[in-house]
């Protein structure tokens, strides 16, 4: 009998978010070739949010970008994100940074919103997910 593959390694990224400790979960985590990036709000390092939709996008994404690298992967490299927002008037705010980030990429994208999120003063919560063999 042929001897079976190894399980693909799993490794964990944490940015400091005291959801990690408090809810159980990491930031992101990659399996083989693949790097799943959690829901990222837009925290400041000093537990502060911005009250601006687009400031927030950019934040969710420089925090998720930072963990994605951390586990090897690169903007090039994602192929898929979801963003959540709380009201349909930030979603215009919310896309144009998406699409500043994302231009040359591209990657399969979807907008939903919600009535809410972890915290009241969050707009927006990004996911992003990304596969090593693609792009570069």
């Amino acid at each position: 009998m042929p001897t079976p593959p190894a399980p693909a390694q799993r490794r964990s990224s944490r940015s400091g978010s005291p959801y990690e400790d408090a809810f159980g979960f990491s930031r992101g985590v990659r399996v083989g070739d693949t790097v799943h990036i959690a829901g990222t709000g837009p925290v400041w390092p000093d537990g502060t949010c911005d009250p601006d939709p687009a400031v927030q996008a950019r934040r969710c994404l420089a925090i998720a970008l930072t963990a994605l690298r951390d586990l090897g992967a690169d903007l090039d490299q994602v192929v898929r994100t979801r963003m959540y927002v709380t009201d349909a008037a930030v979603t215009d705010a919310v896309g144009r940074v998406h699409g500043e980030v994302f231009d040359a990429v591209r990657p399969a994208a979807t907008m939903v919103i919600v009535a809410g999120l972890v915290d009241p003063r969050w707009h927006v919560e990004i996911e992003v997910e990304a596969d090593l063999r693609a792009g570069g």
